[in-house]
This record gives structure tokens, sequence and C-alpha cells, in this order.
């Protein structure tokens, strides 16, 4: 279970001077998505039907990603007057649905959706570690410091559960890496790109293109080549390759020359 409440921020110490108006926008969009959690905890309980313990930990897992969204959601309504978290988050839900309801891993077996979740944490842990190094203000930087911690955590949880489920379905490394990387291309998808409209865009009509390059534009540049390092070693740790090993660390080496294009396209699409 995590270690830290809401009670635990130091909420005193926020300091509007050292405010970063694009970080705010990205905050404001990750609150929802953070907050939705429970909705999928719920799904995992069902794929999972038969395995009570990890259903216990799903349950905590997915209390703690509301506690997530809370933080961050109230650490926005601070850094912006004009933000509501409570109808926000309603937008998101309203205008953003996925199928929570079947009892089947939409990746096509137990490790396969394990091997997904491993992916979002990877990423999540990542970003929140991204997202405490480029920020100034301190409570935010507090919030993020405990997310990412949690984020690794999780990503240990949903780890032991795939060699788990390893053990009773083998799954190849190259299948293991195809499943990656299609979880990792659906972040073009409609979450954030909705998560983003329904926080900073009220009463404008949803341009998923315009949305999801809008939180691109903001969140990349925050990016450093140790938090795309860590990243890719335990995506490597997920699929079955040695993450002290040379494909490891090519890897490494084009993510991070893609990332700093991806970054430099976006800054000049902007300007």
């Amino acid at each position: 279970m995590s270690g830290w409440t809401l009670d635990n921020i130091p909420w005193h110490r926020f300091d509007r001077e050292l405010v970063n108006p694009e970080l705010v926008r990205i905050v404001k969009a990750a609150s929802l998505v953070e907050a939705n959690g429970a909705r999928y905890a719920r799904h995992l309980c069902r794929i999972f039907h038969d395995d009570p313990a990890f259903q216990a930990s799903v349950r905590r897992w997915g209390e703690e990603e509301q506690q997530h969204g809370k933080a961050l959601g109230r650490w926005a309504e601070m850094a912006d007057s004009g933000f509501d978290f409570t109808a926000a988050f309603a937008r998101f839900r309203t205008g953003y649905r996925i199928d929570f309801d079947r009892e089947f891993s939409r990746r096509g077996s137990r490790p396969g959706e394990m091997i997904a979740r491993c992916i979002v944490e990877t990423g999540t842990s990542s970003y929140y570690a991204a997202l405490r190094d480029a920020a100034r203000e301190p409570v935010l930087k507090e919030i993020c410091r405990n997310i990412a911690a949690d984020e690794v955590r999780h990503y240990k949880l949903f780890y032991r559960q795939l060699g788990h489920c390893l053990a009773h379905e083998r799954v190849c490394w190259w299948r293991r890496l195809r499943i990656a990387l299609g979880r990792i291309a659906e972040v073009q998808d409609d979450e954030l790109a909705y998560a983003y409209h329904a926080a900073n865009e009220k009463g404008r009509p949803y341009d998923r293109r315009r949305c999801r390059l809008a939180y691109a534009r903001q969140a990349t540049p925050i990016y450093r080549e140790r938090h795309l390092a860590t990243a890719v070693k335990m995506l490597c740790k997920t699929v079955g390759i040695a993450t002290s090993g040379r494909l490891c660390r090519i890897a490494t080496h084009f993510a991070w020359i893609a990332l700093r294009w991806r970054a430099a396209r976006l800054a000049k699409a902007a300007a």
C-alpha cells in the first residue's frame, strides 16, 4: 500500500511564483487519467476472477491511482483557479469510454494483459520522474516524487503477476515485444488527447489531432536521457531482453535520438 496520503502533502508550501503554466496543462490532463484507474481495476478483477490475492492487490492499485488523480487535481486547482477537477473528470468520463465489462483481455491472453500493464507503469513512472525534475514548484515536485515511487511499485506488482501467468502460458519474447510496442503505440489514441481536452478546453469542440499535439508539445520536452534509459530497461525486462545487454543499450540510444527529434519537430511546428 502507498505510504502517503493527501494529508502528507505539504500544501502550505505551494508557491505560485514557481508554477509553470505549460506544466499545469499536462498535470490537469494527467489528473483525469489517473483518477480513472478504479474502472480499469474492476476490469482486471474480472479477467483474474479466480485469483483473489491478485484481485486484492489490484483493488489497492486502483485506490492508489485515484489518490494520484486527486492529488494532481487539487494541485491544479491551486495553480489555476479556473480549473474544477470534479467537473473536468465528469466531462472526461462522459466523452471517453472503454468497454470495461468484458471478462477477457483485449490483448488476447492474461500474459498479454500483464505485459500491456507493465508498459503503462513503465511510461507513468518515467513520466512522473521527468515531471518531478522539470517542476520548480515544491508541492508539485513532492506529489510527483510520491507518484513516481508508486508507479515503480505498481510495475513490480504486474511484473510478478506476469511471471505467474507465463508459468502456465508461455509467450516467446518477440510476441511479448509486439504486445509491448502495440501498447506504446496506443499512446496516440484518444485517452490522453481527450483528457487534455476535458481539462483545458471547456466549451471548445474536441479535435483529437489538435489535443494530441498540444499535449505532446508540452510533455515531450520534460524528458531527459536518464528518464528514457530507465524506461527502456523496464521495457526490456518486461519482454525478456537482458537489461545489461547490447540490445538494450542500442534501444536506449535510438529511443533518445527519436525523442529529441520529435521534441524538435513539435517545437518547430508550434513556432
